[in-house]
């Protein structure tokens, strides 16, 4: 993913709500959301070059968010692939700060990631350039190709809009894909300086990106009642366009032993 934004107990029906856009060059191979075969109870999309995944959710109620973090200056060789840590966390039965907390050994092998992993328990946040996990308190965060909340017009943007639709009881999942459809560049003098051109910093300054190789691939929408009831709907689009290319949803209510 490369844009979330999420409210965590800060609405009267749902305990999570969650939108998110992943971004990724178009030719990159990709599978839509589903359950895997080799895990029946874990719902999520699958990077078909290096098998991890960016965003998923299981029966039992586990789910799991990943974004890239952009710094160009950073170069490893041979690095593994990041989705392999969301995918692992949803493949676990650790609470998510057991897992978060013992990323650290392992974090500097990875380019830079943003990992998010939750139960209806607990949520907790890990960034391999801050290297220190954090259990989040009930509120509305947003998070992009920067640590959480970082201050940048896309995010602020989502949030803002997220928070609207929070206080005038709007949340919908069409109103959330609204949200995630928001495609304004950032002003010239609010662009953050990541080492990337300023051109390209426009472009990808979005909340949905289109360019010519690289762009929004998919909007998610995740909702978790008070009941347990997981509401997960993933529009996937033509490339460098708005245009819905298909549409998955899957309701299902959280159970500690699904099953299989």
């Amino acid at each position: 993913m490369c844009l979330i934004a999420f409210a965590y107990k800060q609405h009267p029906t749902y305990n999570l709500i969650f939108a998110a856009n992943r971004d990724e060059n178009y030719n990159r191979p990709t599978c839509a959301a589903q359950f895997w075969d080799d895990y029946p109870t874990l719902l999520a999309g699958k990077d078909l070059k290096a098998g991890g995944t960016w965003m998923g959710i299981t029966k039992q109620g586990r789910f799991a968010a990943l974004t890239n973090y952009r710094d160009p200056s950073i170069q490893k060789e041979n690095p593994p692939s990041r989705g392999e840590l969301a995918l692992d966390f949803l493949k676990t039965s650790d609470t998510p700060m057991n897992y978060l907390r013992n990323i650290h050994s392992k974090a500097n092998q990875y380019m830079g990631f943003n990992l998010l992993a939750g139960t209806i328990d607990q949520i907790g946040y890990y960034s391999n350039q801050q290297d220190n996990a954090h259990q989040l308190n009930s509120g509305l965060y947003g998070l992009s190709n920067h640590l959480l909340d970082t201050s940048w017009p896309k995010v602020n943007r989502a949030k803002e809009n997220l928070r609207y639709l929070i206080k005038n009881k709007q949340i919908s999942e069409q109103a959330l894909f609204d949200l995630l459809a928001d495609d304004q560049q950032a002003p010239d003098d609010k662009l953050p300086d990541t080492g990337i051109s300023k051109e390209v910093e426009k472009q990808v300054s979005p909340v949905f990106i289109k360019s010519d190789n690289y762009g929004t691939r998919c909007s998610t929408v995740l909702l978790i009642d008070k009941d347990g009831v997981v509401t997960f709907t993933e529009r996937r689009f033509q490339p460098g366009t708005l245009k819905v290319e298909d549409e998955n949803q899957y309701r299902f209510s959280i159970d500690p032993n699904p099953a299989m």
